[in-house]
């Protein structure tokens, strides 16, 4: 699949707070299956594997089948692009708004001066 399908899938998978604490319990605790976060969570087993099924789909989490059961474990390869992203828009708004302080501080000076 093309990489912006699946830095799509990644970001609409990161922006429901349910699938952010899967992948925080997977990163904390490691390999899990439905029943166990339906267990820990406030929701069902059905709702868990729904929001698996669609951080599987954003490849945040892979699935091992022993028995009937399903492991789920997490893959951070995805997560790392994202958190590059972000870094590099973090630093272009850091820069910009210092360049802002800057001019600010600048104006404050000249007002001061005056």
């Amino acid at each position: 699949m093309a990489t912006d399908d699946l830095e799509q899938r990644v970001f609409a998978a990161l922006a429901d707070p349910m699938r952010r604490l899967l992948i925080e319990k997977l990163s904390a605790e490691g390999t899990k299956t439905a029943t166990e976060f339906a267990r820990e969570l406030p929701i069902t087993r059905q709702g868990v594997s729904k929001h698996l099924k669609i951080l599987k789909e954003a490849e945040l989490v892979t699935q091992r089948q022993e028995g009937r059961e399903r492991y789920y474990s997490l893959a951070p390869h995805p997560l790392a692009k994202t958190v590059s992203w972000v870094t590099a828009v973090t630093e272009q708004w850091n820069k910009r708004l210092l360049a802002l302080y800057d001019y600010l501080a600048a104006e404050d000076d000249v007002q001061k001066s005056r």
